[in-house]
């Protein structure tokens, strides 16, 4: 098993803002230009970007995501907000038709790391960032292991239900919660997990990689009245009753409001966040990634006993 990673905070300076960086994959549609530096290769990919920079790119898998985001700060509200930072595998040249298209949509996002093809997560540290999102799954891993939470964002559809409101879904087990009760369901089966659960029924479980960022979004919502709020979260797990008590006292005793808790025995999840209408959904399993992302942005947590 490895060690725990010694967990890394956001600078002083950030005072609270919840620090997203993003992928340039994961904000807008790259696919024709990454399908060109895939079979021709870096020089290619570099002349085609600079030949086509005042064409601006289609929104991504995460840019519906980021729009939300971004707008709350728009408001009069006093609440810490939201800051997103571009990290990008892309040079300052051919990272330009990038910027030109965050200008054309609008998009507040005034920092960014071009890094020539090296992996930007390095720069999470000195941004203050709190969460990466991308789709490189090596650069998720690494920030991961350094103690931040981070998702692979999957192609994927958005939710075709979208009430204005910013609604983020979350898996529990080694995403909110670390992954110690997953781990005995893993190693020992579903009635020694049961067991295992109502005996520790009492004590909070430890905190996942997500638990950072559910509380800066419950501070956010704080700032406004619950039934006007512009933040929606769930919880949607496969736990059942009665091992769902645990999670129950853990939110309680971090003192997080999550505003709905889906317990679904082992259901397949995709319905469920079409329902919800979620902007998107973490998960540490792929068969529950695979399932939700027929319906909502979708990302991937690959930590926990079940990435091993």
């Amino acid at each position: 098993m490895k060690e725990p990673a010694v967990p890394v905070h956001s600078s002083d300076d950030d005072q609270g803002v919840l620090v997203i960086g993003i992928s340039s994959r994961a904000l807008f549609d790259l696919g024709e230009s990454h399908a060109i530096y895939e079979a021709r290769g870096l020089h290619a990919y570099s002349q085609y970007q600079m030949e086509h920079e005042n064409e601006y790119l289609k929104p991504g898998v995460a840019f519906p995501l980021v729009k939300k985001l971004l707008a709350l700060n728009e408001d009069e509200v006093g609440h810490p907000g939201v800051e997103v930072i571009l990290l990008s595998r892309n040079s300052a040249d051919t990272g330009l038709r990038i910027f030109n298209t965050i200008e054309h949509y609008g998009l507040k996002i005034e920092r960014a790391a071009f890094t020539g093809g090296e992996s930007p997560y390095r720069y999470m540290e000195a941004y203050g960032a709190d969460l990466l999102l991308s789709t490189n799954a090596g650069d998720v891993r690494k920030a991961l292991e350094r103690g931040y939470a981070a998702a692979t964002i999957l192609p994927g559809g958005a939710s075709r239900r979208d009430s204005g409101q910013l609604r983020i879904a979350f898996d529990g087990d080694a995403v909110i919660f670390g992954d110690e009760a997953e781990r005995v369901f893993q190693e020992r089966g579903l009635e020694a997990f049961s067991d295992s659960e109502a005996a520790s029924a009492n004590l909070p479980l430890s905190g996942g990689p997500f638990k950072p960022v559910l509380e800066a979004l419950h501070k956010i919502q704080s700032a406004y009245p619950i039934e006007n709020n512009p933040i929606r979260t769930a919880l949607v797990t496969a736990r059942s009753a009665p091992a769902h008590k645990r999670v129950v006292l853990t939110l309680r005793e971090w003192g997080i409001r999550i505003d709905e808790a889906l317990f679904l025995g082992g259901r397949s999840k995709g319905e469920f966040l079409k329902t919800f209408g979620a902007d998107i959904f973490f998960d540490d399993q792929q068969i529950h990634i695979n399932s939700a992302r027929e319906h909502v942005a979708s990302a991937h947590v690959p930590t926990g006993v079940a990435n091993e």
